[in-house]
């Protein structure tokens, strides 16, 4: 058996949900699949019986310290399984809707962009464009004099920048090294005292050099320069000259990097630097995000066709009464501007839409009423988005705040542009791309513009490993099938079966030997075009000498696998038992085996003779450019089962989700959704709702089950209330939930 165990993965007795006490061997290092009825005990094979115990016995093997911070986790329902590897589990869920996390991050391809930039990138000005160079400590100094005559600086070296810990050893240093202060965290401290910092605290501590007041004789020079050495050799190049006047600032300077024309000085390129997640290199005003929840105009005034008396301003629509505050406002408006408030929003100047919206800064006399009282003041129209977001800002109201949030929508980042870095990272180049240029690319061109990247003797030696990691993992991407996704893409976008994509190519990237993988239907959301690309990386995985179980439906991965088991032969209670275990061929051949018997083509779902003429009616989007979507119309037939088929990546998704289900749902509930890019949707006065069924868990808590969720629990709780000894007890159909 101890010879068994190395060449196949034994187990025994297993009982997980419904499988049915089953012992299974399958062989060590091969393409494995476990396939059969939905609902037949595939899952609860792979995952809750061989992952689960695989997970299970890597945790026990850990210290007690760090099984602390795993939890205890729960032995399956077996006898035993011998022969198991360490397990890892690439699953259907979807990665997390963390706005900070893309397809650059999850694959580390991105980790690596960074590495690249920040050790062959070429720095450029963010204003005039102008390739950067270095500065002379004379360059340097001549810039400080022309900041004016008769200013008191003082020269600052960074020792410690952004770093936690108390640094008592940098102190003695400087004191030992005869400086008599050093700016900490912003304030100017004597060495004598006693600086005592919070260790779990990052702190920066910038050593004063000398103090100054400016001159532009020639010995004020000699000495500046002389100071700037000492500062620069403390601190590898980087100086910090603090500024006394009419008013104190300071500014930056670099012996590496500085635009001479535009007085802009940059630090030493590190990695951190174009990082969106690190404040070092996260745009200031968007924090890395690349976008801000604010008040959207589409969402305030969402039917341009209503007038304001109708109410087209939707967060004002319920005032539309003579005594309303927001009604008397926008009549103040309209009357001092001297334009209709029966005119259709669309159809008012540009001008009169943005004072509405926006305000202005004329002062309007507001003639108030309310009851039986009135006032009237003059003052500036505030404009009803800047209202709103400063009445969401104030507001102590969770209420008020869910309600102003219904107007609102991830907007792009006016200063970074969406590109979530500072202008000055964006500004590096390598090839005359960003970082963010090559990670807003399709993948295969991102993949096609590193192959064809030419570099110097010197830049090639420096990145020859880094661009080597670089091509691998996008030739991975591109390998399983997710060449059309570009590394931008946040990762909350992405589909299961992406998501699960991403993964396996990471794993293929990680080079893992001796590991059991078990994945879940990777092939989801797969056109067939690309299942070859899939089924190859899947085996390359395995050529690594690695063991694959595969959770999987799809025909040409089953046939493709070097051993196949068969669950069945039901769902549910009926379910639970091997049918089948073999080769593809051997299954094939078993005639109790369902999936052999469909693959053999001994069975087969007939193709329907006729196809359901519809209802005559259609719904006709028009003008589509959602994405990629080309400004495209379709029609779908009404009373039809319809399909929307094409490759990954052609735009499904983007017709059906992003447009078709948010712009007919805004439009039939009067919810504001924040639906594609479209023209218009017609023909929804043939229909009544719109409901969307996808793969997201239905259940919210663990009280939620099926009985509750589709609504049957509730006649069962009436029939027991109903009953004459409930009657008689006086029970209610909440004593039965």
């Amino acid at each position: 058996m101890a010879e068994d165990s190395k060449k196949q993965i034994v187990i025994k007795g297993a009982r997980e949900h419904n499988l049915q006490n089953i012992d299974v061997s399958v062989p060590r290092d091969e393409f494995i699949v476990i396939t059969g009825l939905s609902g037949s005990g595939k899952s609860s094979l792979a995952f809750d019986t061989i992952y689960a115990e695989g997970q299970r016995r890597y945790v026990e093997s850990l210290s007690a310290y760090a099984r602390q911070f795993l939890g205890q986790m729960k032995k399956p329902e077996m006898e035993s399984i011998e022969g198991l590897s360490p397990a890892i589990s690439i699953d259907q869920k979807t990665t997390r809707e963390n706005p900070r996390s893309t397809v650059g991050t999850i694959t580390e391809i991105y980790d690596y962009l960074r590495l690249l930039f920040a050790r062959i990138g070429i720095p450029h000005c963010p204003k005039c464009g102008k390739e950067i160079s270095q500065q002379t400590l004379g360059q340097i100094a001549d810039a400080i004099i022309e900041e004016g005559e008769g200013l008191k600086i003082q020269v600052l070296a960074p020792v410690i920048r952004d770093k936690k810990g108390q640094h008592k050893d940098v102190f003695e240093d400087l004191r030992n090294k005869g400086f008599v202060r050093a700016r900490v965290d912003g304030e100017i401290r004597d060495l004598d005292e006693d600086i005592d910092l919070a260790k779990t605290y990052r702190h920066s501590i910038d050593v004063v050099v000398d103090r100054l007041k400016t001159r532009s004789d020639v010995e004020f020079k000699r000495r500046l320069v002389d100071s700037l050495e000492t500062a620069s050799e403390f601190s590898e190049g980087l100086i910090t000259i603090l500024f006394s006047g009419e008013e104190e600032y300071e500014k930056k300077y670099s012996e590496h990097f500085a635009c001479v024309d535009c007085g802009i000085n940059f630090e030493e390129l590190t990695p951190r630097m174009f990082s969106f997640n690190a404040p070092q290199g996260a745009c200031p005003e968007c924090n890395g995000i690349g976008s801000k929840m604010e008040i959207d105009p589409d969402l305030v005034v969402p039917d341009k066709k209503l007038t304001l008396n109708e109410g087209a301003i939707a967060p004002w629509s319920k005032s539309s009464t003579k005594e309303n505050y927001y009604y008397q406002m926008l009549e103040a408006v309209s009357k001092h501007f001297n334009f209709s408030m029966d005119v259709p929003f669309q159809d008012l100047d540009k001008e009169y839409q943005n004072t509405i919206l926006y305000g202005c800064d004329d002062k309007i006399p507001f003639n108030f009423k309310r009851k039986n009282k009135s006032y009237m003041v003059n003052r500036k129209f505030e404009g009803v988005i800047p209202r709103m977001e400063r009445l969401y800002l104030e507001t102590k109201s969770n209420y008020s705040r869910k309600h102003l949030s219904k107007y609102m929508s991830d907007r792009k980042c006016h200063v970074c542009d969406g590109k979530r870095l500072r202008p000055e990272v964006l500004a590096v180049t390598v090839g005359g791309k960003s970082i963010i240029d090559i990670c807003d690319l399709a993948i295969k061109d991102s993949h096609q513009f590193f192959q064809e990247l030419t570099l110097t003797e010197r830049e090639n030696f420096i990145a020859k490993e880094v661009l080597k990691e670089i091509k691998e993992r996008l030739s991975f991407l591109v390998e399983v099938g997710l060449d059309y996704l570009s590394m931008s893409r946040s990762s909350g976008t992405l589909s299961g079966g992406e998501a699960q994509r991403i993964r396996l190519a990471t794993q293929i990237g990680s080079g893992l030997v001796g590991v059991l993988y078990i994945l879940d239907e990777p092939s989801i959301g797969l056109h067939q075009r690309d299942n070859v690309k899939l089924i190859e990386a899947l085996k390359r995985l395995k050529d690594l000498g690695n063991t694959l179980v595969v959770v999987e439906h799809d025909e040409e991965t089953i046939l493709s696998a070097d051993y196949v088991v068969d669950i069945g032969p039901g769902a549910g209670e009926h379910g639970g038992k091997v049918v089948a275990q073999g080769t593809p061929l051997e299954i094939m051949k078993n005639p109790d085996s369902i999936t052999g018997q469909y693959i053999s083509r001994a069975k087969k779902i007939d193709i329907p003779k006729q196809r359901r003429p519809g209802n005559g009616n259609f719904i006709k989007i028009i003008g589509a450019a959602q994405n990629n979507l080309k400004n495209v119309d379709v029609e779908i037939p009404l009373g039809t089962f319809t399909c929307v088929t094409g490759v990954s990546g052609s735009g499904k998704s983007s017709l059906i989700n992003e447009i078709l289900y948010k712009g007919t749902q805004g439009k039939l509930s009067n919810k504001f959704t924040f639906a594609g890019k479209f023209d218009e949707i017609e023909g929804l006065e043939n229909i009544d709702k719109v409901i969307a069924i996808n793969q997201k868990p239905i259940g919210r808590t663990p009280r939620s089950n099926p009985a509750t969720y589709t609504g049957l629990f509730t006649d069962i709780r009436d029939l027991f209330a109903n009953t004459p000894e409930a009657k008689a007890r006086g029970y209610k159909p909440g004593r039965f939930s």
